[in-house]
């Protein structure tokens, strides 16, 4: 009997965004997880650049050699490599797949795909364009409206264009009526988001969103019950159950996130079965509006009858105990069998 060859993959995570060290706790769980006896895998962090230097971001860690506790994390048969060795052809941590664990910047918006489209090597998750946009939350809105899909009311201002007239910002704000939301555009995890409640807190929280990036959005604030929806598939994708966030802050931030006890997660989401079906089909219609492909999650908040659209995660968190696992869990898919799935689709779409 011959033995079947295993698929080579390579976990791409860590990476240089603020959201590092969640990207590393993800790439070593799925490590983890990944079936020995149908893969050959190996975690390649996109941080290890030949020759890079480049500071990672505010709030990931101290410097480049934080990835010495990754590959103590990594001890053992799992490899942590630079992602020099999976670019030669020849070389034998060439990967048959790559499924991407990076969160944020350079792994969220559409940077590592491109890169990995150059390579020709099939990847996890959406492309080039569709990352690109979920990621730009400005972006996404536009998009989304043009399709009918409702979005919490907002503007944006830009640096370089000039728009920091702050007498003008706060007019405009105004309008949208407090609390907003104050957010950096380009950014995830709901870092340097700030609720502002009043207009004496405008401006400290615009500064706090700028450490992040040049362009903001302000968006009303909308009080409701907070869902997400995971989606997966590429041609025929389909939702999971509905997911109901219950934070245990005012909204679902940071801490919310990731510390333990932060939120509860009610799967499925104490909804009537039409407003179950009409949180899926908005999912799906996101999801499709954007162009993604095997996996994202929609973040939706349910208020006075509406479902508004806050967020597509084109990346969404992937441990045992993450939002899209757990719905899918709750669906009869394990963990091992979603990274099955993900990969899956990743071949399907590459060939």
């Amino acid at each position: 009997m011959v033995e079947q060859k295993k698929i080579r993959v390579a976990v791409m995570m860590g990476g240089i965004s603020s959201e590092r060290d969640i990207s590393l706790s993800t790439g070593r769980q799925i490590l983890e997880a990944l079936d020995p006896e149908k893969y050959e895998a190996f975690g390649v962090d996109s941080a290890l650049m030949p020759g890079s230097q480049r500071a990672i971001e505010k709030g990931a860690g101290s410097d480049i050699d934080a990835v010495a506790e990754a590959r103590i994390a990594l001890a053992g048969s799992n490899r942590l490599v630079p992602v020099a060795q999976i670019v030669d052809t020849g070389s034998v941590c060439r990967p048959d797949v790559v499924l991407i664990a990076l969160h944020g910047k350079y792994g969220e918006d559409g940077t590592v795909q491109g890169f990995l489209d150059l390579l020709g090597i099939p990847y996890t998750g959406s492309g080039v364009l569709a990352s690109a946009l979920a990621m730009d939350k400005s972006m996404t809105k536009k998009i989304l409206a043009a399709d009918g899909i409702l979005t919490p009311k907002s503007v944006d201002f830009t640096a370089r264009f000039g728009d920091w007239d702050r007498d003008y910002i706060e007019k405009e704000v105004e309008k949208l009526g407090y609390p907003v939301m104050v957010k950096p555009s380009r950014q995830g995890s709901t870092i340097g988001m700030t609720k502002v409640n009043t207009p004496g807190g405008l401006n400290s929280a615009i500064n706090d969103a700028l450490a992040y990036d040049e362009q903001i959005i302000v968006e009303q604030f909308i009080s409701g019950v907070e869902l997400t929806v995971g989606v997966l598939g590429n041609d025929e994708p389909f939702a999971l159950p509905v997911t109901e966030i219950v934070p245990g802050h005012e909204f679902y931030d940071y801490e919310s996130k990731y510390a333990p006890g932060g939120s509860e997660h009610i799967i499925p989401a104490r909804l009537s079965e039409e407003n179950t079906a009409r949180a899926q089909q908005i999912a799906l219609a996101a999801f499709k509006s954007l162009g993604c492909r095997g996996i994202a999650r929609v973040d939706i908040i349910l208020s006075g009858g509406e479902m508004y659209v806050l967020e597509v995660n084109t990346i969404p968190g992937m441990t045992p105990t993450s939002l899209v696992p757990e719905a899918a869990k709750a669906a009869g898919i394990s963990f091992k069998k979603l990274l099955d799935m993900l990969i899956g689709l990743a071949l399907e779409e590459g060939k």
